[in-house]
């Protein structure tokens, strides 16, 4: 049992810089604080405008115990409902996604309109109040096509910092007029904050993702300077430079590329545009765009890839042709899913503007790769030889931001201050 004091005490003793104590990871106590504290408190990331594209689609996601109706209604407003009648409590809508003109539960035939309104249940009387049985209303947000829920009764007050800053970057891709073309769910057997960790840092890129390191280039999340041979300094040089003439030629299309981060705030984010390898076009094997059709309006292909963050659960990338969110959900403390979705231009034709194989393998292979390095990673920390290891100052600081925000929100969640062991006297 690790109880709310325990895992204060780990979280104070944590050296900055050092991974988290296995508990963090492993405990049940822990996984069910999360997610009362970090995934039913703030805002995640559940999926994109065009999963429900047309008036009357509706998605159901799961965050923990609780089950969300996403719908768009008639007046082209999505919001977001819990997934349980007021009658007797039945789940209303079982399938991932679908298409209803009113939400009727099948149990007793209650009927719910789509902003939630109760429009019908029989054999209740005269004096039953309809108006107070409304479906109960989830906190819905949309960023430029993203879609983010909060499950909290009073959600964080920063998503519009969040959206201003991030929109300008995002909009010119046109989620808004892309539509799906793949969608993929991938468990991976490990805790989520592995998971998020993982992704935060591209020390295990050159070693682990053959297929990601041909258009994306590891230099761009950090490297040790002092560590690099004459070949790699003169590569670093080289990709710098290419850097800077990309950022001075997406400025003048009107194009924010520089990094932007606020990493540290209740909705932590973090952008940033950067080139990518050979053709420079996209996130495939031969760098060239997958898609003939490109997103919105753009017609420049060489657009790089544009990357953004969300604490605690998501990761996107932006192309001139296609964009791939992620999703990262916890299941258990040792199981987290991974929801995958490719975007392409609304217009384009499988087999004609794009090829599904093609689009999806870099990523496929990534994540799998990625999986396989967080069950490696779990199985290791639940052993009793773990202890707390060091990051790399050079190319995992995002990881010990990560760390930090996490520590920060479980405290405030849990009405403390956390006040981290000097490095110095947890030493000695």
């Amino acid at each position: 049992m690790t109880d709310a004091h325990a895992i204060m005490d780990m979280l104070r003793r944590r050296m900055p810089g050092y991974s988290l104590d296995a508990p963090l990871y492993t405990s049940q106590a822990v996984h069910d604080l999360d997610m009362d504290l970090i995934f039913h408190r703030h805002w995640i990331f559940v999926g994109v405008t065009p999963d429900v594209p047309e008036p009357g689609d509706v998605m159901t996601v799961e965050v923990g115990a609780s089950s969300v109706l996403v719908i768009r209604g008639e007046d082209g407003e999505i919001r977001a409902f819990h997934n349980v009648c007021r009658h007797r409590g039945a789940r209303l809508l079982s399938g991932p996604k679908g298409t209803v003109g009113n939400i009727v539960c099948r149990y007793h035939g209650w009927t719910y309109g789509e902003t939630g309104e109760l429009l019908f249940a029989e054999h209740m009387g005269p004096d039953f109040d309809r108006s107070c049985h409304g479906l109960k209303p989830v906190h819905l947000r949309t960023l430029a096509g993203l879609i983010f829920i909060c499950l909290a009764d009073e959600a964080p007050d920063d998503f519009d910092r969040m959206a201003q800053d991030i929109s300008p970057y995002i909009a010119p891709h046109d989620l808004a007029n892309s539509k799906v073309a793949h969608s993929w769910d991938l468990i991976e057997y490990g805790n989520w904050k592995l998971t998020m960790e993982n992704n935060r840092e591209c020390y295990h890129c050159a070693g682990n993702h053959p297929e990601l390191t041909v258009p994306l280039q590891e230099y761009g999340f950090g490297f040790a300077p002092d560590e690099l041979d004459d070949y790699r300094k003169a590569d670093v040089a080289k990709y710098q430079a290419e850097l800077d003439v990309a950022y001075a030629r997406w400025a003048k299309m009107g194009l924010p590329s520089q990094e932007l981060e606020n990493l540290a705030a209740v909705t932590g984010y973090r952008t940033q545009r950067l080139v990518l390898m050979g053709a420079g076009e996209s996130h495939t094997l031969d760098t060239r765009r997958a898609c003939k059709k490109l997103l919105g309006s753009l017609t420049d292909a060489r657009l790089g890839g544009l990357s953004f963050w969300t604490h605690p659960n998501s990761w996107h990338h932006f192309m001139a042709d296609h964009a791939v969110t992620f999703m990262c959900m916890p299941l258990g403390p040792d199981r987290t899913l991974v929801r995958t979705k490719w975007l392409v231009h609304k217009d384009a034709v499988e087999g004609v503007d794009y090829d599904l194989e093609n689009l999806t393998r870099v990523w496929t292979m990534t994540n799998q790769q990625d999986a396989d390095l967080v069950a490696l990673a779990h199985s290791g920390i639940a052993q009793p030889a773990y202890e707390a290891g060091p990051y790399s100052q050079f190319t995992e600081s995002f990881v010990e931001s990560f760390c930090q925000w996490y520590a920060g929100r479980i405290a405030a969640g849990l009405g403390q201050s956390l006040t981290l062991v000097d490095e110095t006297v947890a030493a000695e």
